[in-house]
């Protein structure tokens, strides 16, 4: 969808923090008229209105798209403020951890509401985005909400909200398990003789571009693994270790993802 649809009734960004800021970039990239952006932020990035975007300007009464960017634990002062907006012309769209889409109906009763699970990668338009909508959001309102978050990278849809717990568990803190890994891999580099600053170069290189290589083609994460892998071979030897069915990383995966599931349905209100 070309996001310059929106310039009649132009978008309004409540919220221009990381996340709401990579987003904002990304739709300018996209064809939103800067005139047609309007950003409520109480400390705003000065380069915003550089750019001629409206800061903390009167926003339009009626706009195609209101867009939720803010902290979580700042939503219960900011959506009373809001709610002239939730009578039904306008899409709502929130990106706000943890924040139900019961809670923003009771300020958008009329609304179609979409809630958007991104990660951090979106801040260099690599990310992804999971989405799911209440029952006033029909196919366009999904369409126009996967094509705003798609400004940062790859959107799935989801097909009942309640999965967006699952959702962060996985791609919204995953990207901290591979920083991690990362770590992990540099400090093992340094423990078999590497310096410290190579095998940390290594570590990262081998991590981004093994990431990369599972995007670049139709071949499985499972086929490329046996690619590398020779029988009896070194990557053999390493992976005898890794793929313990008892001791492994399948079982330490699956109780981290389960746990921050746990917790992100612990935090939602």
């Amino acid at each position: 969808m070309d996001l310059a649809k929106l310039n009649d009734r132009g978008l309004v960004l409540v919220g221009a923090g990381k996340m709401g800021g990579a987003l904002l970039d990304g739709w300018l990239a996209r064809g939103l008229d800067p005139a047609s952006a309007h950003v409520i932020d109480p400390k705003p990035d000065p380069r915003w209105a550089a750019r001629g975007v409206n800061v903390n300007a009167d926003p339009p009464a009626d706009p195609a798209v209101l867009v939720l960017a803010v902290k979580p634990q700042m939503m219960g002062d900011v959506l009373p403020t809001l709610a002239a907006w939730g009578q039904g012309r306008t899409l709502v769209v929130s990106v706000a951890a943890g924040t139900r889409i019961k809670t923003l109906e009771s300020s958008f009763p009329a609304a179609p509401i979409v809630r958007a699970m991104p990660n951090t990668p979106a801040a260099i338009g690599q990310g992804i985005t999971a989405v799911a909508g209440n029952a006033r959001a029909d196919a366009a309102a999904m369409d126009l909400a996967a094509a705003l978050m798609g400004a940062v990278g790859q959107v799935v849809q989801l097909d009942d909200e309640a999965q967006i717990d699952a959702v962060t568990g996985l791609s919204g803190s995953g990207p901290a398990y591979v920083f991690h890994l990362i770590e992990a891999l540099a400090e093992a580099g340094v423990a078999v003789g590497l310096p410290a600053d190579t095998a940390m170069t290594l570590a990262r290189a081998t991590v981004a571009g093994a990431g990369a290589l599972a995007l670049s083609g139709d071949e499985t994460p499972a086929k490329l693994r046996e690619a590398v892998t020779s029988p009896a071979g070194t990557t053999a030897a390493g992976l005898a270790v890794l793929m313990d069915p008892d001791a492994g990383l399948r079982p330490l995966i699956a109780r981290t993802v389960a746990a921050a599931t746990d917790r992100a349905r612990e935090l939602a209100q």
